[in-house]
């Protein structure tokens, strides 16, 4: 039993509760002994939450009582520590925050307990959610649970490895470039950056700037993102970038009034992609196709016109400086290598600031002009697949870029806060996942999510997980 309930998905598990069919005792209690029996080798988990048998007891006698429940009632989730959680200790990766435990929980921990959902851990992640690897001086290194000798991604790839390895059905995690999408398709699962402000930041750092950060769900299937996101979305009343109504329609196996129209490309403004990448994007191309999507190659000119990558350091390195170094001021023999980068970095100019800001408007323009003719946007997820720890430099078609060309493909979509989501497709010859990207106009998830839920039915690599004992 404890097998299949580690491997069930959050919808699955809260049905087993609901039914009787299985107790949320017995469901926390399975992904305690898979963390214990898996969590040594990957080091995705960072702090067990005090006291979820004893929340995972009392939600069983609530529901023997006859209490009215939420959709998550007794099911574990975890996120990553880089969220508050009250009572639990939030250490943001790094030892400057050793030991921080928060009085209040962000808004998108407290909405999922809300729902019922009981808080089981926090997840590994690069020292303040800042690198393409989760690697930090406070806890360590996260390896891959497909491969222990390569990287389960970053920022989120605490929590992207510990739900590919089943020690947790369900999880949030934060997306400044790459960070909820990269880490799923380095582990294969899903993960959802939604339009920006759907899901409020607070009490996630930092506070300020968020212009190009989101928060969101990441899960083994869609359905369970569609759920997660469902409760995730709408205004708190203190991020004041969350301001569109709560209401929501996952559109999961919805009919639409039209057929949907959806672009693919591998090329077009990306620079060099992994060949199995490609050949994966294009076979979930092909796949929508013979399903009946109406399916074409296309290209994005606004990519080809300005440099995503290029426009995102020049902007960010003005905007992420000032809070780093205010956190790290006196501590700076604390400071992992990322932070040291970042703050040995020249400082942006006024004027190549605001040259960004344009290109970001030009970007903006492009894929409004794009979605007049398109519903969805399908392509690479990464450059390449989950790759070696430490890789600082890798070669593509000849040309060597350095590590953070991995994000090329999903920079662009922080930048507009278009909605982006992640899911498996492919496998490479070495047997690791290769995820696909799909992307809606602004504040279209449920386009995203029902495709990505018929692409899932399609996919040949569904309900496959990482072998056990994990290997080197």
């Amino acid at each position: 039993m404890s097998t299949d309930l580690t491997y069930a998905d959050a919808t699955e598990i809260a049905e087993l509760i609901r039914t009787r069919q299985a107790s949320s005792a017995e469901v926390v209690q399975a992904h305690l002994d898979r963390i214990e029996a898996v969590d040594p080798k990957t080091n995705a988990v960072v702090t067990l939450a005090d006291g979820a048998l004893d929340a995972a007891r009392a939600a069983d006698e609530e529901l023997a009582a006859g209490a009215e429940v939420g959709p998550l009632h007794g099911v574990p989730f975890t996120v990553k520590d880089s969220f508050d959680t009250a009572g639990v200790p939030t250490q943001r990766g790094s030892p400057i925050f050793a030991g921080r435990i928060p009085d209040a929980d962000a808004t998108s921990v407290a909405r999922m307990k809300g729902a019922g959902a009981i808080l089981l851990a926090k997840t590994n992640l690069p020292e303040f959610s800042y690198w393409i690897e989760s690697d930090n001086l406070l806890t360590g290194r996260t390896n891959n649970p497909w491969d222990l000798d390569r990287s389960s991604g970053g920022s989120s790839g605490g929590e992207s490895a510990a739900i590919a390895a089943g020690m947790s059905p369900l999880g949030l995690g934060s997306d400044l470039s790459i960070s909820l999408r990269g880490p799923a398709a380095d582990t294969g699962i899903a993960a959802l950056k939604a339009t920006h402000g759907r899901v409020p930041m607070t009490g996630i750092w930092p506070r300020e700037p968020r212009l190009d950060w989101h928060a969101g769900p990441m899960a083994r299937t869609i359905r369970d993102i569609a759920l997660a996101y469902s409760l995730l979305a709408g205004p708190d009343g203190a991020d004041g970038f969350a301001d569109v109504p709560r209401e929501f329609d996952a559109g999961l196996g919805a009919s639409p009034d039209r057929p949907v129209r959806v672009g693919w490309l591998v090329d077009s403004g990306l620079g060099p992609v992994d060949a199995e990448v490609a050949a994966t994007v294009q076979a979930a191309a092909d796949a929508l196709r013979g399903a009946g999507v109406r399916v074409e190659a296309v290209s994005v000119p606004a990519l080809e016109r300005d440099n995503p990558l290029e426009i995102f350091t020049r902007q960010h390195v003005m905007q992420m400086k000032p809070p780093v170094r205010e956190v790290t001021a006196g501590h700076e023999d604390q400071m992992f290598t990322y932070s040291k980068t970042l703050l040995a970095s020249p400082d942006t100019s006024v004027a190549d600031y605001v040259q960004a800001e344009e290109g970001i408007e030009r970007l903006r323009d492009g894929f409004t002009e794009y979605f007049q003719q398109y519903d969805l946007l399908l392509l690479p997820v990464t450059t390449i697949p989950a790759h070696a720890h430490g890789l600082t430099k890798f070669t593509l078609d000849g040309q060597t870029v350095d590590a953070f060309h991995v994000s090329k493909t999903t920079v662009p979509f922080n930048l507009t806060g278009l909605p982006a989501l992640s899911m498996r497709f492919g496998t490479t010859r070495d047997a690791i996942p290769i995820g696909v990207q799909l992307v809606a106009n602004w504040h279209a998830e449920s386009t995203i999510l029902h495709i990505a839920s018929l692409l899932e039915t399609l996919s040949p690599v569904r309900d496959q997980h990482p072998a056990l004992p994990l290997r080197h």
